[in-house]
């Protein structure tokens, strides 16, 4: 049996180019490594859904907060069975978010640290408990400082009319909580333990060479 890992971080946090780089390497030391990344935009009708809800096309659901993060865990819900597959087949399942975005993004909506919403064990008993989907054996924050991740948004964006800044990214103080939200679970060891990347002033990154140890 594989081992699961996923890499969390905030949009625009580079973690599209580290599932990328982690992926050759660990391919390099002879690894077999399946990726996937969530939400499932274009393959699972939840996440489509969700998609809609933050670009404001059903209505009010996207003022809800239970809502979309349902349409979230609905997604992985639903990937479980491939997931549990790939891990089955290879070394090293890495996905490019997972859980911990789900209960991050909806504590940050709901107040961030500061307010004891519950939200994130509200997420833990959907996914987790009732839903059942794998849980991480290895959780990677890329915390890239939340303003190169907002410059980084912004300008994919620009330079991509398919991926305009959609609710969650548009708001800057939502990011800010959002990625003090990641923190806090990391420090807290939240479904797993945790591996906190931090890059440099140049963006370069230093990842460690028993990282999937």
């Amino acid at each position: 049996m594989g081992r699961l890992i996923v890499i969390e971080g905030l949009d625009g946090s580079g973690k599209r180019t580290l599932t990328d780089a982690l992926s050759a390497s660990w391919r390099a030391d002879g690894r077999s490594v399946a990726t996937m990344a969530f939400p499932r935009y274009g393959i699972d009708v939840h996440a489509d859904l969700v998609r809609d809800t933050l670009y404001g096309r059903l209505g009010d659901l996207a003022d809800s907060v239970y809502g979309p993060a349902l349409l979230f865990a609905l997604d992985r819900r639903a990937a479980g069975p491939e997931i549990r597959s790939l891990l089955a087949a290879n070394d090293i399942v890495l996905l490019d978010r997972y859980v911990t975005s789900n209960a991050a993004y909806g504590s940050a909506r709901l107040g961030g640290p500061d307010n004891d919403s519950g939200f994130a064990e509200w997420v833990r008993a959907l996914e987790i408990d009732r839903f059942g989907v794998p849980a991480p054996d290895l959780q990677i924050l890329l915390a890239t400082p939340v303003a190169v991740s907002a410059q980084r948004a912004r300008g994919r964006a620009a330079d991509d009319d398919s991926r305009a800044l959609d609710a969650f990214e548009a708001d800057a103080a939502l990011q800010q909580r959002t990625g003090q939200m990641y923190a806090a679970l990391a420090s807290a060891g939240y479904l797993s333990r945790w591996q906190v990347l931090t890059p440099a002033a140049d963006g370069s990154l230093s990842i460690p060479p028993d990282l999937a140890d």
